[in-house]
């Protein structure tokens, strides 16, 4: 398998999910939510233009169960009604239906054997029996890192056992079927954005609207040039 992306157009994120999602294929999503945002800034140090990230959230799709809904499996913070849900968790896809709130979404087809599908679930769920958490200490590590691209290689500095946030989740099940996402950068260091660059080869299938954010990114970088401009224009006076 090569490296390909299939851009898709004209569907609803219910459509794209519906046609796209396979058990054990991996799910990305861009969020507007203020924790969303904050993720896809603080990933802009990823890029060589500081260019925000799409992308704010990992997952796994489990396939459809016998309710015939698509359900993913992910370390998530979800806060439901007298209800909060922290770390390893099982949701119906039509989680990620919202065009609004999830304008971009992702699906990467490792090309996995059934065997390795099987593996990859039943590791998942049994994380999600025994309550992994999820870890905003480890989230808080990965910022460092990402100041600082050295330590990306190191174990990330906060760590802690029996935790995850939602890329590390994904790259630790993976890794379980000795299949290294993203090769260079220690499991609880890895992004969202890490998962989407994966060197290894996959078809990712991608629908990817005006994202929120990147207009007040290129709005600000337009403002920072502007003033550095006027600057060199006074010194030289």
């Amino acid at each position: 398998m090569e490296n390909q992306t299939v851009v898709v157009t004209g569907l609803s994120n219910r459509e794209f999910l519906e046609q796209y999602a396979q058990p054990g294929r991996v799910g990305l999503c861009g969020g507007t939510t203020r924790v969303d945002l904050a993720i896809r800034h603080a990933q802009r140090r990823l890029h060589a233009e500081h260019r925000w990230s799409d992308w704010s959230h990992a997952f796994l799709f489990e396939g459809r169960r016998i309710d015939g809904q698509h359900w993913v499996l992910e370390s998530d913070i979800q806060i439901l009604k007298k209800n909060i849900q922290l770390g390893a968790q099982e949701n119906r896809v039509e989680k990620y239906f919202d065009e609004k709130m999830y304008p971009a979404l992702a699906v990467l087809d490792f090309g996995l054997t059934e065997t390795q599908v099987a593996k990859l679930l039943c590791e998942a769920l049994e994380l999600v029996a025994s309550r992994q958490h999820y870890s905003l200490r480890e989230l808080i590590g990965t910022l460092i890192a990402l100041r600082k691209p050295d330590l990306r290689a190191e174990e990330n500095m906060l760590a802690r056992g029996r935790s995850a946030y939602c890329s590390a989740f994904v790259k630790m099940l993976y890794h379980g079927l000795g299949i290294d996402l993203v090769p260079g950068v220690t499991g609880k260091n890895t992004t969202p954005e890490d998962i989407a660059r994966s060197p290894l080869p996959h078809v990712k299938y991608l629908l990817v609207r005006e994202m929120p954010g990147l207009k007040i990114a290129a709005l600000g970088k337009k403002i920072k040039t502007g003033v550095q401009d006027r600057l060199k224009k006074i010194r030289r006076r």
